[in-house]
């Protein structure tokens, strides 16, 4: 994942517009099993584009904050051969602990790495071939395809054999279900 670049814009005291932030994600989590790769997130507070703070270079959790948004790069490698679902479990289990997500984990009797986050999530496949899983359904995705994922229990299986890479944004949202 050597080729993420993000450029971060802002204004200068006198308004002009510039270029704050251009490098990689601030900070990944779990680079060995895929990962996520942050980009950007908010609070739900007032934006400053005077600040060349990095809004990324926090601690990795799969959710936003209450009102807030993330914006990420995430990959998923193959599930490697011959793993039982025991040892499947006991890792997905360790990886969602690692990024404050165990609660997330709601339903994992059709997929290890189910789970359903109070988020509505954009996301598009850029590279890789990825099944959602839902609880009663799946459907098979092509680079470019998007899912407006609106909180339901999920999980991304990698059915190809390289890493595939997706970016979500994840905005903090309120359902009716």
């Amino acid at each position: 994942m050597k080729n993420l670049r993000r450029i971060v814009t802002g204004h200068n005291p006198d308004g002009k517009s510039k270029i704050m932030i251009d490098g990689g994600p601030s900070r990944t989590l779990g680079e060995d099993i895929g990962g996520l790769f942050e980009i950007w997130n908010t609070d739900g507070n007032q934006i400053d584009t005077l600040s060349s703070e990095d809004k990324a270079d926090i601690d990795v959790v799969l959710s936003p904050q209450k009102n807030g948004t993330k914006f990420r790069y995430f990959a998923i490698h193959p599930t490697p051969k011959n793993v039982s679902r025991e040892e499947l479990e006991k890792g997905t289990a360790i990886a969602f602990e690692k990024m404050g997500a165990s609660h997330e984990r709601v339903d994992t009797s059709r997929h290890p790495s189910m789970h359903k986050t109070k988020t509505i999530d954009y996301i598009i496949l850029l590279k890789g071939d990825i099944t959602l899983l839902l609880d009663e359904d799946e459907v098979r995705l092509k680079p470019f395809n998007v899912v407006v994922q609106r909180g339901t229990n999920h999980a991304w299986i990698n059915n190809g054999n390289e890493p595939a890479l997706l970016i979500a944004v994840l905005i903090d949202s309120e359902f009716r279900n």
